[in-house]
C-alpha cells in the first residue's frame, strides 16, 4: 500500500510535469501571472505583481505592513496580497502550474520547494542575489538549507526565518537540583535522570512519540555522534553504527527519565505536559516560547539551542525554512525582485521575525534589539549563524521524504519506544527506504 502511494504520487508529479510544459503562454490568471509553462518577461519594473502568503490568517497582518512599506517606498508598484492557510498552499501551488493562474513571487517553504521547483515553475535566483544588495547579508546556514532543499542545484527560494530546534528547561529545578545547564549531551543525559522522581510524577524530560517524532529524533541522534552529512555517496549515513548507539541511548529515556503518556505525544501535548510544571526539559522550537512565559513566568525556564558534544561541536540537522521564491511565468519579474530584496532587507525582517517568534534570515535583523533581548531567540540566530555550527541537510528535495518521516515510520518510532522493535531494526528499515528513494531521485534528475 505504501509502495503504492509514493507510486502515485511520483506518477502525479510527472503528469504536473508533463502538463506544465505543454502549456502555451497564458493570460494572467485572476489571482497570478500565469503557468509554469510561461516564461514570463523581467517587465518594466512598475505596475501590479501578485504575492502569495504560504501561512496566510496566521501571517497576514504582519505581510500588510510590509507591503505598506514597500509600496511607500515604490510608488510605481502596487502588490496584491492573497492569504494562503498553510494546509493548502502545496495543493494551490500544483493547481496553479497546470491550470495557470501563478503568483509573481510567492512564499515556499522548504518541505514543498523541491515538489515546485521540479515542475519547472521557479526561477533561478543565484545571479539576481549576487548582484543584490543582499549578498552577503543573509545567513550561510539557511542559505545552504534552501539550497538543498531545491535539489542542491540552484537557489530557488531566499530565505526570510526558520526555527530551530530548542532545549527548553526548568531553570528553577536545575537549581534546587544542583545541576548545570543542560548545554552538552552527558549534562542532558545526567540531569535526565538527577530529575526525575517517578513517584512524586516528577520526570526530567517528555520525549516525542506521537505525530512529528522523527526530525527531533534524527536532531537528537546526529548531535550525539558528530556525523555532518546525512549522505554517504548514495546511502544514508542514518544507520551508521554510531547513530544506531545514539538512538538507542535517546529512546532508553522513554518510561525511565520520561512519562508513559509520551508514546502517544504531538508537540501539543508534550508543551502542556511541560508547561504544567512537573518535567525537567523539554525539546521543541522556539514557536512555543509564548505558551511557556504564560504558563511558567519568565524566571522559571530558558531556552537554549539543543547540546552539544562534550568539546563543544554543535552538529544540528536542518529544520525547515521559510523563504520568497519568484516565478518564472511572472511578467514583472523586476518588480517581483524589488519586493523580494525589500521584503528580506535588514528593517523588514526584522520587523517580520519579531511578529512571527522565528529567527531572521538577514544577519543584521539577527542583531537587533528585539532579538537581543528574547535569549532563546538569540540564542537560536547565533546557533544558526555560527561558522562554527554544522548543519546536516535532511532530503527534503526527495518526494517521497514526506511520506518516509511520517506514515511509514511514525507508527514504527513508536513500536522503537515500546520496546518493539530495536534501534538497529528501526535505522535500518528508514535507511532502505531513504536509500530506494535517492536512487529513483537520481535516477530521473
Amino acid at each position: 500500500m505504501k509502495s503504492s502511494i509514493r507510486s502515485n504520487r511520483r506518477a502525479a508529479t510527472a503528469v504536473a510535469l508533463g502538463s506544465v510544459l505543454a502549456l502555451a503562454a497564458t493570460g494572467c490568471g485572476d489571482d497570478g501571472s500565469g503557468g509554469a509553462g510561461d516564461k514570463g518577461g523581467e517587465g518594466s519594473g512598475k505596475g501590479t505583481i501578485t504575492f502569495w502568503d504560504n501561512n496566510g490568517g496566521v501571517r497576514t497582518d504582519i505581510w500588510k505592513q510590509v507591503i505598506a512599506d514597500f509600496e511607500k517606498k515604490n510608488p510605481g508598484i502596487e502588490v496584491k496580497y492573497v492569504g494562503i492557510p498553510a494546509a493548502g498552499a502545496q495543493s494551490k501551488y500544483d493547481t496553479a502550474i497546470q491550470g495557470g493562474g501563478l503568483p509573481d513571487v510567492g512564499g515556499v517553504g522548504t518541505a514543498m520547494l523541491a515538489e515546485v521547483a521540479v515542475q519547472g515553475a521557479l526561477e533561478p535566483l543565484d545571479g539576481r542575489l549576487r548582484k543584490s544588495a543582499l549578498n552577503g547579508k543573509l545567513s550561510r546556514n539557511l542559505l545552504d538549507v534552501s539550497k538543498a532543499a531545491g535539489g542542491g542545484g540552484a537557489l530557488y527560494q531566499v530565505p526570510t526565518s526558520a526555527n530551530n530546534g530548542t532545549l527548553w528547561y526548568r531553570t528553577d529545578l536545575f537549581k534546587k537540583a544542583g545541576l548545570d545547564a543542560p548545554t552538552t549531551w552527558s549534562k542532558f543525559y545526567e540531569a535526565a535522570d538527577k530529575l526525575t522522581d517517578k513517584g512524586g510524577n516528577r520526570f526530567g524530560f517528555t520525549i516525542r512519540g506521537g505525530e512529528g517524532a522523527i526530525a527531533p529524533a534524527l536532531d537528537a541522534v546526529y548531535g550525539q555522534t558528530g556525523i555532518t552529512s546525512f549522505w554517504n555517496g548514495d546511502k544514508t549515513t542514518v544507520n551508521d553504527p554510531k547513530n544506531v548507539a545514539a538512538l538507542q541511548k535517546y529512546v532508553a529515556l522513554y518510561r525511565k527519565d520520561t512519562p508513559s503518556a509520551d508514546v502517544n505525544n504531538d508537540f501539543t501535548k508534550m508543551v502542556a505536559q511541560w508547561d504544567s510544571g512537573t518535567i525537567g526539559m523539554l525539546s521543541h522550537n522556539l514557536g512555543s516560547y509564548q505558551d511557556h512565559l504564560k504558563a511558567l513566568g519568565k524566571d522559571r525556564f530558558r531556552g537554549i539551542p539543543n547540546p552539544t558534544l562534550d568539546d563543544g561541536t554543535r552538529v544540528q540537522v536542518s529544520n525547515p525554512v521559510d523563504g520568497l521564491s519568484l516565478f518564472k511565468s511572472s511578467k514583472n519579474k523586476a518588480a517581483a525582485w524589488k519586493f523580494i530584496e525589500f521584503a528580506v532587507s535588514a528593517a523588514e525582517n526584522s520587523k517580520f521575525n519579531e511578529s512571527a517568534g522565528q529567527v531572521p534570515a538577514n544577519t543584521d535583523a539577527a542583531e537587533d534589539a528585539w532579538i537581543q533581548q528574547a535569549e532563546p531567540t538569540k540564542l537560536a540566530a547565533e546557533a544558526l549563524n555560527g561558522g562554527d555550527t554544522k548543519i546536516v541537510q535532511l532530503p527534503y528535495y526527495l518526494p517521497d521524504w514526506n511520506t518516509i518521516s511520517k506514515a511509514d515510520n511514525e507508527p514504527n518510532f513508536q513500536k522503537l519506544l515500546l520496546g518493539k522493535m530495536s534501534a538497529k531494526e528501526f535505522l535500518d528499515t528508514l535507511a532502505d527506504q531513504l536509500n530506494k528513494a535517492q536512487a529513483d531521485w537520481k535516477k530521473n534528475h
